[in-house]
C-alpha cells in the first residue's frame, strides 16, 4: 500500500505556518527538546515509522529497535497492562500523563547522539506539526518549552482551518486502518511504535503482510 499523504501534506502545511510566522519559531535542525519525553502516537505513525525502519542499513535499524525494546521492558515494569495490550486508548488522562512525567526524560528510540531523527523523512504525524503555537482564539500558546515567547503574528484562519481539515484526514484514515487491521486500538507510546510486528504481542501482526 502507498504512504498515506497525509505526513507530506503536514509537512507542507508545517513550512507554510512556519513561513507566515517570519522565522520566529525556535525550531531548527539540531534542536532535539521535543525528542525527549514519552508521548503517544497512532497507528498510522507506526506505519510510517516501520517504512522508514524497513529503508535503513541492518545496523541502524538493529541499534533504533534495541533501544525501543530496551524502553518498553521499563515501560512494562512501570505499567504492567501494556504487556497485556499495548494500546492506551482507553486508559483515564490522569495514568497516561502519570507515566508521561514519570518518562519524561526518556529520549526517542530514533534520536541519534549529534540530535538528528534516524527515521527523518517517516516521523510521526506530531512531529511534523511541532513547534506551531496553538492558538484557543482567544490566547496564543507556545508549542514546547524552548518556546520562551510567542510570535506576535497569529495565523491566519486559512491556515488554521487548514489544520482543522489535516485533524480530520488523521480520524479519518485512523479509522479505516484499524478496521482493516482489526487492531484492538489506535494510539501507543512512542516505543512500541518502533517494534517489529512479530514483537508487537497485539491483533495488528498483519501490518507487516500488508505494507511491507
Amino acid at each position: 500500500m502507498q504512504p498515506s499523504q497525509l505526513f507530506q501534506n503536514t509537512s507542507q502545511w508545517f513550512d507554510r505556518a512556519g513561513a507566515a510566522l517570519l522565522g520566529t519559531l525556535p525550531c531548527r535542525q539540531g534542536c532535539s527538546h521535543c525528542c525527549i519525553g514519552l508521548f503517544p502516537v497512532t497507528l498510522l505513525d507506526k506505519r510510517e515509522i516501520q517504512r522508514g525502519l524497513r529503508l535503513l542499513s541492518y545496523e541502524q535499524r538493529r541499534r533504533i529497535e534495541e533501544k525501543a525494546r530496551e524502553q518498553v521492558s521499563t515501560l512494562a515494569v512501570a505499567a504492567p497492562a501494556l504487556i497485556a495490550n499495548q494500546f492506551i486508548d482507553h486508559w483515564p488522562d490522569g495514568e497516561i500523563d502519570r507515566l508521561i512525567e514519570r518518562f519524561d526524560a526518556l529520549p526517542c528510540p530514533a534520536l541519534e547522539s549529534d540530535g538528528r531523527c534516524g527515521v527523518y523523512d517517516f516521523r510521526p504525524l506530531v512531529c511534523r506539526s511541532m513547534g506551531i503555537p496553538t492558538d484557543d482564539g482567544e490566547r496564543v500558546h507556545g508549542a514546547c518549552a524552548v518556546q520562551t515567547a510567542v510570535p506576535v503574528i497569529r495565523l491566519s484562519n486559512a491556515l488554521r482551518e487548514q489544520e482543522s481539515r489535516l485533524v480530520e484526514r488523521e480520524a479519518e484514515e485512523l479509522g479505516a486502518l484499524r478496521d482493516r487491521l482489526g487492531a484492538e486500538g489506535e494510539e501507543l507510546l512512542l516505543p512500541y511504535a518502533f517494534l517489529p510486528e512479530s514483537e508487537a504481542g497485539t491483533t495488528t501482526d498483519t501490518t507487516s503482510a500488508q505494507y511491507s
